[in-house]
């Protein structure tokens, strides 16, 4: 079933999604003091491709720099992206068939509000009950 979602949502939204994250993880590489939030970018375009199945669990070991990092993405980039996600993941349930993309989609909504000292593991992995 995971397979089947993934397939649907890739087709539907994870292609364009991944897309545009890549896209400002690349401009992030610019600047030297966005290099994190690059790397966080990359991240989220993984997950946004292939999202059933995965899920998001903090990193204990991040500390204050993530902290700080977080605040920073929050303010110029985090609201926006959860906005959208939140107001494309109702468009996505007003549907029946798009109920299961549309709950992917608000899975989305943390990792792109506070993607620093976060990581993407398996739904199989002990790390996801930590």
């Amino acid at each position: 079933m995971r397979l089947i979602l993934n397939l649907i949502w890739l087709v539907l939204a994870g292609f364009w999604l991944a897309l545009l994250y890549v896209v400002f993880g690349i401009l992030s590489f610019i600047l030297i003091i966005t290099i994190p939030f690059g790397f966080a970018c990359f991240r989220i375009a993984g997950f946004a491709l292939w999202p059933f199945g995965r899920r998001i669990v903090r990193r204990p070991t991040s500390g204050a720099p993530s902290l700080i990092g977080n605040i920073i993405w929050i303010v110029f980039f985090g609201w926006e992206l959860a906005l959208a996600h939140l107001a494309t993941g109702i468009a996505l349930c007003l549907t029946i068939i798009g109920i299961p993309l549309g709950l992917a989609n608000f899975k989305l909504i943390p990792v792109s509000l506070v993607p620093l000292g976060t990581e993407i593991v398996g739904a199989e992995d002990p790390r996801q009950f930590v």
